[in-house]
């Protein structure tokens, strides 16, 4: 069932349970420790088969790794996932939540959880209860997708300063595809900009409560903007739809927006400019990272978060497809922490 995806992933361990009782699989995945302990967040969802959960955690601590890398910081890859048959409530998700926690406290560190889809920070109060390393509780750094949300902004700046030669948002037409917790917050933040401001949600309600310009989901690929800012599921874009684009950069907090990693030069020969999702929705690990472990201020927190617009730079400045500028940028960093290991 799983022995082909374990075959071809490239990270360290992994470990899979089966819970009985909510009739749940738990996955966690541990791609790189080269950095620091592994860390990333939780994701409950309903797949079609547990095989596709494993798939999906595995994908998602690779990227984990290299955003730790891209942000600068010493923490390795890791992501978990609740692949359940139903999203449960009640009694049942709490339950559900605390045996995780048990899973993770298992580990001894080797993995730190936070929240992801479906995972809020109440829910992780609850992982709390028995797991030491917990990140983003209601009492610890909160809600990551404000962090996400701001360091979003910055990169969307730093990317229409690149193609049109100044960071102003006024008058910028951006498409905000998502309107959840970092979309809403980014619609908020771009708007203060005085930015032209579309949003698409599968949910219309929650996409009107914005404010902005609704578009319909069916037209996101179709409408002209400046920038496309996916903020919802990853793997949108792909031959299709990249082809319909009708903008210049596209810059959002998605994981894993790229449904190929060949995907990334479709944009780059389109001349459409990426911002290299595991760089520019790093804000969110910023966030926890810098106010739990660090007992980081609020102001300095926020130098990182809009420090994700200068490393957006260097990656532009490098030239060439920023995909494989941003990879190259990560993997020098977690080279250059390997050969101080084995100095």
């Amino acid at each position: 069932m799983f022995e082909e995806l374990f075959e071809r992933w490239d990270g360290e361990e992994a470990v899979v349970r089966y819970d009985h009782e909510s009739g749940a699989w738990m996955f966690v995945c541990i791609h790189s420790t080269v950095l620091g302990p592994g860390a990333g967040g939780t994701r409950m969802r309903v797949y079609p088969t547990p095989a596709d959960g494993l798939a999906d955690a595995m994908k998602l601590s690779g990227a984990m790794t290299a955003k730790w890398a891209g942000a600068d910081l010493p923490s390795g890859g890791g992501k978990a996932v609740l692949a359940v048959p139903e999203l449960p409530t009640g009694e049942a998700r709490r339950r559900l939540l605390r045996r995780y926690g048990q899973l993770v406290q298992s580990l001894g560190g080797t993995y730190r959880t936070a929240g992801d889809m479906n995972i809020t920070p109440h829910d992780l109060d609850v992982v709390a209860e028995t797991c030491d390393f917990v990140y983003g509780t209601t009492s610890g750094g909160g809600n990551s997708g404000r962090g996400t949300a701001i360091a979003v902004h910055a990169g969307i700046a730093a990317s229409v300063e690149h193609v049109f030669g100044s960071a102003e948002l006024t008058g910028r037409s951006v498409l905000v595809q998502g309107a959840g917790a970092v979309g809403s917050d980014l619609v908020k933040l771009l708007q203060a900009d005085g930015a032209d401001v579309l949003v698409s949600d599968v949910d219309d309600e929650r996409a009107r409560l914005t404010g902005a310009t609704v578009i319909s989901p069916d037209d996101v690929y179709d409408t002209e903007c400046d920038v496309y800012s996916p903020c919802a599921v990853g793997g949108t874009l792909n031959a299709g739809t990249i082809a319909r684009l009708r903008c210049k950069i596209v810059a959002g907090s998605a994981n894993n927006q790229l449904a190929q990693r060949e995907d990334a030069a479709r944009l780059h020969e389109r001349g459409i400019l990426y911002a290299p999702d595991f760089i520019v929705n790093a804000g969110g690990i910023i966030q926890l990272f810098l106010l739990e472990d660090r007992g980081a201020s609020e102001e300095e927190m926020q130098r990182h978060l809009h420090a994700v617009g200068d490393t957006l730079r260097d990656i532009f400045a490098r030239g060439g497809d920023p995909a494989d500028a941003a990879d190259a940028l990560a993997a020098e960093r977690i080279a250059q922490k390997r050969d101080e290991a084995l100095a």
